[in-house]
């Protein structure tokens, strides 16, 4: 049995990422006729028709679904295996990298890694991406290189993970507010008026669980998904938003903040990436970059 042509391995996951001939073709550099022929060939060799006519497009068969993942794995795979391990230039260093942490994040540590990537690799530059759910497909496939949030039931067990810093949970309130004076009690926390912050939409979470165990129960007056919508609504109003404080800082400026009456363990915030970027220097540096900037500003709070 003749061996198959390993080339085509990069020619089938580009036209299954295009899903056409001309785009798969002006991406590889080639004619059109000549990727039809790659395509033809790819055929033979799998004897499957792979992508079909649908209209004026092409469609996948479920052959191709199948291998779209597989085959796009093994080329990213063999291209990190050749990329040059060790003596990376970081001054020539051209290259994006995608970056997906909840809102806050960009507030409090994005201009201090800009300053640090910026002045050691001035080609490179960073996209944020906002933190929506706790899914990691977004690692695997490639269109994520770093994550930062707390690890849960749903990380993927092959991902890697580093500590980044611990984080609690407190109270704020804008200034002015009735409980800026006295003590916060938990009745007096309770009694108020409040924002949940749920990515899907939960009418109830940890401090609720935890206010019930003292026979207390707290009116939740709004809902959002994020932190920075949740202190943006109690900056105006008389409504108390409780967020992460460290990973706030920067938002909750000119607004009052407390430690919340009710007992919280802590969190720790880390960071994750797929197994197959851990030799890449670039990334290696850039995850140097991210825990540098992480470790020495929330050393500040």
């Amino acid at each position: 049995m003749s061996r198959p042509d390993l080339n085509l391995l990069v020619t089938l996951d580009v036209l299954l990422s295009e899903g056409s001939v001309a785009r798969a073709a002006r991406r590889l550099r080639l004619s059109p006729s000549a990727m039809s022929r790659a395509l033809a060939r790819l055929r033979e060799t799998t004897g499957d028709p792979l992508l079909v006519r649908a209209g004026r497009g092409l469609v996948p068969t479920p052959r191709a679904l199948e291998l779209r993942e597989q085959v796009g794995m093994l080329v990213r795979d063999a291209e990190a295996a050749l990329r040059p391990a060790e003596g990376i230039d970081l001054r020539q260093l051209s290259r994006t990298f995608t970056i997906r942490a909840s809102d806050g994040f960009v507030e409090n540590f994005g201009n201090a890694l800009l300053s640090r990537v910026f002045d050691e690799a001035p080609g490179v530059r960073l996209r944020f991406v906002q933190k929506l759910d706790k899914e990691n497909t977004p690692l695997r496939d490639g269109t994520v290189d770093l994550e930062l949030g707390v690890a849960g039931a749903g990380a993927g067990p092959e991902l890697r993970m580093q500590a980044l810093f611990r984080d609690r949970f407190v109270g704020v309130v804008r200034t002015g507010h009735a409980l800026c004076e006295g003590e916060v009690t938990p009745a007096r926390y309770a009694a108020g008026r409040h924002i949940l912050v749920s990515r899907r939409g939960l009418d109830k979470g940890p401090i609720d669980e935890a206010l019930a165990r003292s026979g207390l129960e707290r009116e939740i007056a709004v809902i959002v998904s994020g932190f920075s919508a949740a202190l943006a609504l109690a900056r105006s109003s008389d409504l108390i938003a409780s967020v992460p404080e460290r990973q706030t800082r920067a938002l909750r400026a000119g607004m009052a903040g407390f430690a919340l009456p009710v007992s919280m363990p802590e969190i720790t915030v880390s960071l994750f990436w797929h197994p197959r970027m851990e030799a890449d220097p670039a990334h290696r540096w850039l995850r140097g970059c991210v825990r540098d900037v992480c470790v020495q500003s929330s050393g500040a709070a």
